[in-house]
């Protein structure tokens, strides 16, 4: 416990060290929110307004510190004033509105990329130089190795313009109203396959190579073969003796890889017009709306630090080393 304890209180300081940056860093650059915003009318908004729109945004005169001190505030209540590219909506609406669609197209494709490949990897592992082992790896590899965003636009014509068996793009269709119902739920599945079906092909073998190397060397160790001499089956050997400790690598990665979930993968849901945290970054950078690129950043930082932190809880867990060494 004392080992956790340690570790968060780190992860606090880090969060603070991400917010305090996240409050300067657009402060450096040049112009704010306000004018972005004025530039946009073209003309059509009488100079007299930009005091009133500085006001809205929360840009004042105050001192540094005393300006500080109030975005800490806010911060604290999720307030990350209002987005210029959806004026007047506050950020904190935005970026829950495109949160949800992340967490279901990336986080999906994260866990089934992951479990998949692990099992695949472990499998590689165990029959060395048979089938799957002299296939799958090479094939997924070259597969990852693609453009990503070539893959996905191939995969999008084919499937979806020429042969029509998938929705083009969004996240459902335009004729549907979001609900708890089973037409809505296919839907969103439909328009969801080919962009998880896309991820997972080019992150697959990532994971399937990590997996297979750490098994391979974790299968020549001693307590393996003891193992193995004391005739326990096969199948208790691989998960019980070598899955669990080869797994410890592909923890760590697969914690790195949930947190920054939450930025969205930016180029799957450009091509696929998929409404996530990434088409939502584009369209702040795009439009210069510097609240909302503060608040993704904010959650981005957040959510890695967060995921760093059950991956310590689960190593903690998986390793009798890690506990001996707390302890």
């Amino acid at each position: 416990m004392r080992f956790l304890l340690r570790r968060f209180g780190f992860y606090c300081v880090a969060a603070w060290v991400a917010v305090t940056l996240n409050f300067f860093l657009p402060r450096l650059m040049p112009g704010d929110p306000a004018t972005a915003l004025f530039a946009r009318f073209k003309g059509r908004l009488a100079p007299e307004a930009m005091d009133a729109l500085r006001q809205t945004f929360g840009l004042t005169h105050a001192p540094l510190w005393q300006q500080y001190g109030t975005y800490l505030g806010h911060a604290l209540r999720g307030d990350f004033g209002l987005s210029v590219a959806y004026f007047p909506a506050p950020v904190a609406h935005v970026i829950g509105g495109g949160l949800v669609w992340t967490l279901f197209l990336a986080g999906s494709a994260v866990v089934i990329s992951f479990a998949l490949g692990t099992l695949l990897g472990v499998a590689a592992a165990w029959w060395r130089r048979g089938r799957v082992d002299a296939i799958l790896p090479p094939l997924l590899v070259f597969a990852g190795a693609l453009p990503y965003f070539w893959l996905a636009m191939v995969v999008l014509y084919v499937l979806g313009f020429t042969l029509r068996w998938f929705p083009l793009g969004h996240a459902y269709s335009d004729a549907l109203v979001p609900s708890w119902s089973p037409a809505f739920a296919a839907d969103v599945a439909a328009h969801a396959a080919l962009p998880v079906g896309t991820i997972v092909i080019a992150t697959l073998g990532g994971w399937l190579l990590s997996m297979r190397n750490t098994m391979i060397t974790v299968l020549g160790s001693d307590y393996v073969a003891l193992a193995r001499a004391k005739g326990l089956p096969p199948a208790r050997v691989v998960l019980r003796y070598a899955a669990r400790n080869a797994l410890l690598p592909s923890v760590t990665g697969f914690g790195m890889a949930l947190g920054f979930v939450l930025g969205g993968s930016l180029l799957t849901e450009v091509v696929f017009s998929y409404p996530g945290q990434g088409y939502l970054l584009v369209q702040a950078v795009r439009n210069q709306d510097y609240p909302l690129m503060q608040g993704i950043f904010l959650v981005i930082t957040l959510a890695v630090l967060g995921a760093n932190w059950l991956v310590d809880v689960v190593s903690l867990w998986l390793d009798p080393r890690i506990r001996d060494a707390a302890a």
